[in-house]
């Protein structure tokens, strides 16, 4: 095991959970910035030729767990593992943002829904080869299917 450190922390116009949209057809295109550590930030080198970026960050003001909840998007319980509840057994939280710009160690990106001052573990460059027609959305596309 490790233990995680920030390399950065999350610039957001969200500064508390209720604010973040959440359920159907909720939109994630607040702007925002991840502000890395300047100890971090030759790690950044040549990010700019990337669209988006996965974000791995901490639920760090999440207490405890629930292996099965009911969502904001669905009125039937579904376990943690197959949705983005904050209460897991591991706080960690994935984002995929659009990169907009980069200006030394800041990233501007597109696509926030975190906290401001939401601490960040990693960024990876978004690559997926899955064509778009074989994704499956599971228990979600049922609930959008419900809801008409």
């Amino acid at each position: 095991m490790f233990t995680p450190q920030p390399i950065g922390f999350v610039s957001s116009p969200y500064k508390d959970t209720s604010s973040i949209p959440k359920g159907l057809g909720a939109k994630h295109d607040a702007e925002g910035v991840l502000n890395i550590l300047p100890e971090f930030s030759l790690g950044l080198t040549d990010i700019e030729g990337f669209s988006h970026l996965f974000v791995i960050w901490a639920f760090d003001r999440s207490e405890g767990f629930e292996l099965l909840g009911k969502t904001p998007a669905d009125i039937r319980p579904h376990g943690v593992f197959s949705t983005r509840s904050p209460r897991r057994p591991n706080p960690i939280g994935l984002t995929v943002v659009e990169l907009l710009r980069r200006d030394k160690g800041s990233l501007q990106v597109r696509g926030v829904d975190m906290l401001d001052g939401t601490p960040i573990l990693d960024l990876k460059p978004y690559m997926s080869s899955i064509p778009q027609e074989k994704l499956r959305r599971g228990w979600l596309a049922e609930a959008e299917a419900r809801k008409g």
